[in-house]
C-alpha cells in the first residue's frame, strides 16, 4: 500500500489538473463558477483567480456578482499580486458600497498599497496612496477588528516618509559643508521637518543636524556675519539639549559646542 500511495497522489493531481484545464477552456460559465469556488476554498488561489478572471464580467449586475468580485479581488491579494488586488478592491468598494464585506475590502485595499510601499530612498507615490487609504479606513471604522493593524501600518509608513525627508535634509548638510547656500537649504529643510513632524521618532536627529549645519555656516562666515551666526548655532544646541537632555549625540554636540564657544570668545578679544 505504501508503495502505491505516491502513485495514487500523482493520479489525483493529474486528474485535478485535467479537470481544471478542461473547465478553463470550455464556455460553461456555471462550471467555471463552481470550480473557481472549489479551488478558492481549497486555497488554490492562483487557479481560482484564473477562473474568476474569465467569469467576473459575466456576473456584473447579477446576484452572484458581489460574491464573484469579492473572491476575485481577494484571490489577487492571496497570490501577492498587490497592484491588481488594490485596483480590484477599489472596484468592489465602488460597485457594492453596502456589502457586508465593505469594511474588509477597504482594509485589504489599503493593505495592498502598504505592501507596495518601497524603501524610503525610492519614490513614495505608493506610500502616500497607502497612507491616505489607511487613514481613511482608521477614520471610517474606529471600531473595526482591523483598526490596530491599520494604525501600526500607518505609523510605519509615516516613519518611512519622515526618514526620507530627514535623509534629504542630511544630504544637504553633507554636501554643503563649505557651501553657504546649500547649508542654508539644509537648515531650512531641518526646520521644516521639526515643524511638520513634531512627534517624529527622528526629531532628535533633526535637531542635532540643524545644530551641525548652523555651526558650519557660522565657522565659515565673514567676520561681520560671525557673531550672529555663532549665536544661532548656540541656540540650536540649546534647543537640542532642551528637548533631549540625554541625547545620544551628546559627545559630538558637546565637542562642537566647545568650538562654537571658543569662536565666540575669540571675537570678544
Amino acid at each position: 500500500m505504501k508503495r502505491h500511495f505516491p502513485l495514487l497522489v500523482l493520479a489525483l493531481v493529474l486528474a485535478s489538473c485535467s479537470e481544471y484545464q478542461k473547465v478553463l477552456k470550455n464556455e460553461d460559465v456555471k462550471a467555471k463558477y463552481d470550480l473557481a469556488e472549489k479551488k478558492y476554498n481549497e486555497g488554490d488561489f492562483r487557479r481560482a483567480n484564473r477562473l474568476y478572471e474569465q467569469i467576473a464580467p459575466k456576473y456584473v449586475g447579477k446576484p452572484q456578482g458581489e460574491r464573484v468580485l469579492w473572491f476575485y479581488s481577494n484571490s489577487f491579494y492571496q497570490i501577492k499580486n498587490y497592484n491588481f488586488a488594490g485596483y480590484q478592491f477599489e472596484r468592489f468598494i465602488k460597485s457594492y458600497p453596502k456589502s457586508d464585506k465593505i469594511q474588509e475590502a477597504t482594509f485589504l485595499g489599503a493593505k495592498s498599497y502598504y505592501m507596495l510601499s518601497p524603501a524610503y530612498s525610492l519614490d513614495q507615490t505608493d506610500t502616500n496612496k497607502a497612507l491616505a487609504k489607511l487613514q481613511n479606513f482608521i477614520n471610517t471604522y474606529p471600531d473595526s477588528e482591523f483598526f490596530a493593524e491599520a494604525n501600526i501600518m500607518a505609523k510605519e509608513l509615516t516613519n518611512k516618509k519622515e526618514k526620507k525627508a530627514l535623509e534629504i535634509a542630511k544630504q544637504f548638510n553633507k554636501i554643503g559643508e563649505f557651501n553657504y547656500p546649500i547649508l542654508v537649504s539644509a537648515v531650512a529643510a531641518l526646520d521644516n521637518f521639526v515643524t511638520d513632524n513634531p512627534g517624529s521618532i527622528y526629531r532628535e536627529e533633526a535637531l542635532y543636524y540643524k545644530f551641525e549645519a548652523t555651526s558650519s555656516i557660522a565657522f565659515n562666515s565673514f567676520e561681520t556675519k560671525k557673531p550672529q551666526r555663532l549665536q544661532d548655532a548656540k541656540a540650536a544646541y540649546a534647543n537640542l539639549k532642551k528637548y533631549f537632555p540625554e541625547t545620544r549625540f551628546a559627545k559630538k554636540a558637546d565637542n562642537l559646542m566647545e568650538k562654537v564657544e571658543k569662536e565666540i570668545e575669540g571675537l570678544s578679544k
